[in-house]
């Protein structure tokens, strides 16, 4: 990357789409990972993939129109829809559907929706679609003229339990969505794109020319370098893959046994709910006493639901035996009835850092920066 900075050439305003080399490269990349023809001309470089929802929504679908997603989801899916008008569709899933949806799920909705929104792997669940079970759904939708929007932002962050599909493989009318930043590790570079059937170009085009110009210049150009850098990429890889293998190990040891395959992304689902029915309270006791920095979760989640970090492997191992003692269980005056509750664990930190939702930070595990929110 620094060697394409320094390479002297003229930084300033690129085609709405981006520049022509980084969209063949990543059109090179389709044809490497998933034997897919896309041709660059359908391959819009974006302000990262948040830049790239609204465009796609924008372009696909209308004021009013209806578009459907399994719960639990990524919260901005429902923010951007109902920002622009439309009306988010939620589909409830449960450990039997891997927290995915399944093709008789969409079979039975009626009237159908104008679209579907399928991440796999997913955020928050790290649950990923069987190839098959992928393939249907992307059939399904063109055939029943549902536009599909296939989140694949987690793409190459998988560990090989299911395998990984591209909807730019299997369907011409998808929309794909992807980013420099999960699995490139270009965080806040703020570059993604998206893949495009033939009828949207021009208008996500139009959109993109008058919301956005075009994604930085700068971070383009380090976008297309980094396609250089797969060995200290499939690094990271081994690594997140022994984080998770300790955490799968560690957090059923601790009683946090109800757990969803963990095929993908930074994620884990873990069942809670016999621990707790006050998630506010059980995530205040857990940092306070087990040193795991947690958060209530979104509304994406169920009620009751925690999100949470993990550190680094030896603090993780440092925190098992405390947690074998006993998980904080919640019961006061304003305790809900029992309810669904989750704990997702985030192990791809690539810092020494615990890095909480609500941004409290723990460095070690027990040495915590304070908020009024924390005991």
């Amino acid at each position: 990357m620094v060697a394409a900075l320094e390479a002297g050439a003229p930084m300033g305003y690129t085609e709405a789409f981006g520049l022509r080399s980084l969209r063949e490269r990543i059109a090179r990349h389709y044809a490497e990972r998933h034997g897919a023809a896309v041709p660059a001309e359908r391959i819009a470089v974006t302000v990262g993939a948040s830049g790239a929802f609204p465009l796609a929504f924008l372009a696909a679908f209308d004021a009013g129109d209806r578009v459907a997603m399994a719960a639990p989801y990524y919260p901005p899916y429902v923010n951007i829809l109902t920002a622009l008008g439309m009306v988010p569709q939620i589909l409830p899933c449960d450990a039997s559907t891997r927290w995915q949806p399944t093709s008789p799920m969409l079979e039975a909705l009626d009237p159908r929706p104008a679209g579907l929104i399928l991440a796999s792997p997913c955020n928050p669940a790290g649950t990923m679609l069987p190839a098959a079970e992928f393939i249907a759904i992307a059939r399904w939708c063109e055939t029943h003229g549902v536009r599909l929007i296939s989140d694949e932002i987690y793409h190459g962050l998988t560990y090989g339990t299911v395998e990984e599909r591209t909807a730019a493989a299997h369907s011409t009318s998808a929309v794909v969505v992807n980013s420099f930043s999960k699995y490139f590790s270009m965080t806040g570079w703020r570059i993604g794109w998206l893949v495009l059937p033939e009828d949207l170009v021009r208008p996500v085009e139009c959109l993109a020319q008058n919301m956005f110009i075009n994604a930085p210049h700068v971070a383009q150009v380090a976008a297309e370098a980094a396609f250089a850098c797969r060995p200290e990429l499939e690094a990271n890889i081994a690594r997140y893959r022994r984080n998770r293998d300790v955490l799968l190990a560690g957090l059923p040891a601790a009683g946090l046994d109800r757990l969803s395959p963990a095929d993908g992304a930074f994620y884990l689902w873990a069942d809670v709910g016999h621990l707790t029915n006050d998630s506010p309270a059980f995530c205040r006791r857990l940092l306070a006493e087990a040193g795991i920095a947690a958060t209530r979760a979104s509304t994406s989640m169920p009620p009751g639901a925690a999100a949470s970090s993990a550190c680094p492997i030896a603090a993780r191992r440092r925190t098992w035996p405390r947690c074998r003692g006993g998980w904080p269980v919640s019961s006061g005056a304003d305790a809900r009835p029992p309810a669904p509750a989750a704990l997702r664990a985030q192990w791809a930190m690539r810092t020494g850092k615990v890095i909480c939702r609500t941004k409290v930070r723990v460095t070690p595990p027990r040495t915590i920066s304070r908020s009024r929110e924390w005991p």
